[in-house]
């Protein structure tokens, strides 16, 4: 998955200065700006970008000892670069670009929305030791903020569960998925999500893995379980606009794109790798 680069991710927070070679990245809404070969994506570097005088950065994080910034403005097109839709990010097989990049989108989005107090309104700093606004005025502090939600595989003998978003652009095979709400566990929500969307019981829930998942400000956490009685599928249309129970064998359609944690796990029922000893 995108999250597994080779070169180290420090996310630590610095009060540091951009290089020529320190990467940029600037985004105007679900827009980023980049250079796309089709293949690849490539980010603009701060030697690139150095006279742009309304150029405002703020220090993300650094992969291999390469600071990344966010342009707290945003920058206007230049050369090759142009705002591409931030859903082209996963297209790329340069995967630590995909990664870094969807990141600092979750950061954009947490500063973008976070310019004033929750509390009293005041116009809210940013702190030079950590990665925290504060507010001058109250005190209150805002961290950024992380979305647990979970996946999972329902699984049947030789089928599992897939499904299909209503009312989204994406337009491919998935598999259940919902947000953790207040005082569930991610097992409770694991056994709600799946009730609500196709109205199925199950059992033997078992933890995968987990991803961090920038384009949605989310925690992805990644569970299999097994049809518990009647695999017949009510769906909840303002949810799902398809759910069918898919044999192994007719999977031929589905690929794991090396990017998100669904097609992942969806890749290891199809190579039947997945057990419940």
């Amino acid at each position: 998955m995108i999250q597994d680069i080779k070169n180290k991710f420090d996310n630590s927070y610095y009060k540091v200065l951009p290089r020529d070679n320190s990467y940029v990245l600037s985004f105007e809404k679900d827009k980023c700006m980049i250079k796309t070969d089709g293949k690849n994506i490539y980010i603009p570097r701060y030697a690139e970008i150095v006279n742009n005088k309304k150029l405002e950065l703020r220090y993300l994080f650094s992969i291999d000892n390469t600071y990344y910034f966010l342009s707290e403005n945003s920058i206007e097109p230049f050369t090759d670069y142009d705002y591409e839709d931030i859903s082209v990010l996963r297209n790329s097989v340069n995967k630590e670009m995909c990664f870094a990049a969807e990141t600092a989108f979750h950061l954009y989005n947490w500063y973008r929305k976070n310019k004033f107090c929750g509390a009293c309104g005041v116009k809210i700093k940013h702190r030079d030791d950590e990665r925290v606004l504060f507010c001058p005025s109250c005190g209150n502090t805002v961290y950024p903020c992380i979305s647990p939600a979970i996946i999972v595989g329902v699984v049947s003998s030789d089928r599992i569960l897939m499904t299909k978003y209503a009312g989204r652009d994406y337009k491919k095979y998935a598999l259940i998925a919902g947000f953790c709400e207040v005082g569930e566990t991610a097992e409770d929500t694991v056994r709600r999500e799946v009730m609500e969307e196709v109205g199925i019981k199950i059992k033997n829930i078992k933890y995968y893995k987990s991803q961090p998942w920038g384009f949605n400000s989310n925690m992805l956490f990644g569970f299999f379980a097994e049809l518990d009685g009647n695999g017949s599928i009510t769906i909840d249309k303002n949810e799902l606009s398809e759910a069918k129970w898919v044999k192994r064998s007719e999977m031929n359609f589905i690929e794991d794109d090396g990017v998100s944690l669904t097609r992942e796990m969806i890749g290891l029922f199809k190579n039947n790798k997945v057990n419940f000893s």
